[in-house]
């Protein structure tokens, strides 16, 4: 039997609440300005950065991710955000 495995190479996910304004948030900047609330990036099915304007719900997935034993878990902060775009492209 064949087993499959699917991995995410790539991804650029970002969510909205529903009838707000949809933009494609390319930086920083506009992400802090627009509607969009959560912004997940990853790349190679490793390097993971979520963006959260909730607190609350940062700081659970934080926690859920330090207790599944992720390693290297941070907050990104603007000292140590090497990101120049919101995109992994």
């Amino acid at each position: 039997m064949w087993q499959h495995f699917i991995y995410v190479i790539f991804a650029d996910l970002k969510a909205y609440p529903k009838d707000k304004k949809v933009i494609d948030v390319r930086t920083y900047e506009e992400y802090l300005t627009s509607d969009c609330q959560f912004v997940l990036l990853v790349v190679d099915c490793t390097y993971i950065t979520i963006y959260c304007k909730d607190q609350e719900k940062l700081a659970d997935l934080y926690h859920n991710a330090l207790s599944l034993g992720f390693s290297d878990v941070e907050y990104t902060t603007d000292d140590n955000d090497y990101r120049t775009r919101l995109s992994v492209w």
